[in-house]
């Protein structure tokens, strides 16, 4: 009975511990699959960008100037009409500069219809017509005119080809470094640009009112002239104009404005547009895009990867402080300063970027480079004294200029050990003191040998003093003893004093 007993006994606990033995060995095997699930899983940072039918694309924040999103942003294209941003551009420099007027009164040349055919977009302007400057710059902007374009060259420059002279100049001059222009209008196969390049026009045209106002107008009546009735026009630009030829209506997005479409088979479907929501500011091109008239369809994809790229933007990035002005970054040495012999860089102002709502802002690194090798007080509140480059998760974010909230004081007592071990240092300082001091050697040798000299003289004067002295009062007894009554008659008997001791050596 006890066996019995103890069997079954012994057979439970050893099941009981073998089960327990199991599920501690799957504990392990659970662990290491969850941390392998961790490392492929995505991080929070790594958002996920739209997919885009261009070919090229770039969208850039307009309050820092960051890129957002790029594919092949670098890579030369065809603009097609993108062309005209810069033309339209170099016009109101122009009126800026006092070279124009808006009201000024233009007459279309022969060379109005350069490098036009019968497909190009036009406002079938005639040679001799004349346009205020003003309508021109809305037939180029608005309606994409290209003989607009050619008229409004030839007035600012006097010929076309001096024109793009100065297109490809001011090109240079906004850091473009892949754009070349071979007209004023786009219609030549020779221009091309990349995303980015065009970013750069568009940034700096959008800059001038007239221009933004021009670019965001969706319809646009010239007035009669001269040689035609009022002509009106919509804007090409679906983004904003319900009476685009592209989709009326289908594509209008209420955060855009302007700028410029573009099309030609060799450039597909372009478009350079803005879009601002909440504050935040954003300036997107696109390039090579699908659409009707290249590939057959009934969409035209340049407008629809515009609007991805916005809603991306506004849907995932905000804006956040990630340093203030009270932010210490780093200290640095400072030359003869007081007290710790160290100055606190700060941001000089506020940094707000754009973020991905989901990055960790807390992960921000700071790379400090001074402008100086070596800082020497004093040092004025305020001074810029370095920058320093922000990182996110190894991604770049700029720069912010570093300066010292406050005044950095001279300690005058290190000062004046610096500067005398700066004389000292100098060979001819050493000679000229070695020269001094050998002089002054010899001054003092001088000034005792004369001292002793005229002490010795001074004794041996006291001395004959004595000596004559004594002798007046030996002779007046001597007379005094040999005459009896007789009185001294008072003169000094003489007295050889060569026995002296040398008195002059």
């Amino acid at each position: 009975m006890v066996r019995v007993y103890f069997h079954l006994y012994n057979n439970t606990f050893l099941k009981k511990r073998e089960s327990k033995m199991k599920k501690f060995k799957l504990f392990p095997l659970l662990l290491v699959f969850c941390l392998v699930l961790a490392a492929f899983a995505p991080s929070a940072a790594a958002l996920d960008e739209p997919e885009l039918n261009a070919k090229a694309a770039v969208l850039v924040d307009l309050n820092t100037g960051r890129v957002l999103l790029s594919k092949n942003a670098e890579e030369p294209r065809s603009m097609a009409s993108l062309t005209k941003i810069m033309t339209v551009l170099l016009a109101i420099e122009s009126v800026e500069r006092g070279e124009h007027s808006m009201d000024e009164t233009v007459t279309a040349q022969s060379d109005c219809q350069t490098g036009m055919d019968e497909d190009s977009s036009s406002a079938y302007i005639m040679e001799g017509e004349q346009m205020s400057f003003k309508d021109l710059l809305y037939c180029a902007l608005v309606h994409s005119a290209n003989d607009a374009c050619n008229v409004l060259a030839s007035c600012i420059s006097g010929s076309i080809d001096a024109f793009v002279e100065q297109m490809n100049q001011r090109a240079a001059e906004l850091g473009c470094t892949n754009t070349v222009f071979a007209d004023p209008n786009g219609l030549s196969s020779e221009n091309h640009s990349t995303a980015y390049d065009l970013y750069l026009i568009s940034a700096e045209a959008i800059n001038h009112p007239d221009f933004m106002t021009i670019c965001n107008t969706a319809e646009y009546t010239v007035p009669a002239t001269n040689l035609s009735e009022a002509r009106e026009f919509s804007n090409s630009n679906a983004l904003i104009s319900s009476r685009s030829i592209y989709g009326w209506g289908a594509y209008l997005y209420e955060y855009a404005a302007g700028v410029k479409t573009g099309f030609t088979q060799a450039a597909g479907y372009c478009l350079v547009s803005t879009a601002e929501k909440e504050g935040v500011r954003t300036l997107a091109v696109v390039m090579g895009c699908d659409g009707n008239g290249n590939a057959g369809i009934d969409e035209y994809k340049n407008f629809d990867d515009s609007i991805k790229l916005y809603n991306w933007v506004f849907d995932h990035f905000s804006y956040r402080t990630i340093l203030t002005t009270q932010d210490p970054i780093q200290k640095a040495p400072v030359t003869l300063a007081k007290g710790d012999g160290t100055v606190t860089l700060q941001p000089q102002a506020d940094v707000n970027l754009l973020l991905p709502t989901d990055l960790d802002s807390g992960a921000l690194s700071t790379s400090v480079t001074l402008y100086e090798e070596k800082l020497v007080a004093p040092i004025a509140a305020g001074t810029v004294l370095g920058e320093a480059k922000l990182t996110i998760d190894g991604q770049d974010y700029g720069t912010v200029k570093l300066v010292n909230s406050a005044e950095v004081e001279l300690a005058r007592g290190e000062y004046l050990k610096q500067r005398l071990a700066a004389v000292f240092s100098n060979g001819w300082v050493i000679a000229a003191i070695l020269i001094i001091l050998v002089l002054g050697g010899i001054y003092i040798a001088l000034v005792i040998r004369y001292r002793r000299l005229r002490k010795k003289h001074l004794r041996q004067r006291r001395l004959m003093e004595q000596r004559r002295r004594a002798e007046q009062e030996r002779l007046y007894k001597q007379s005094r003893e040999g005459s009896g009554d007789e009185y001294f008659t008072g003169e000094e008997p003489a007295v050889d004093y060569t026995d002296t001791d040398d008195y002059w050596k």
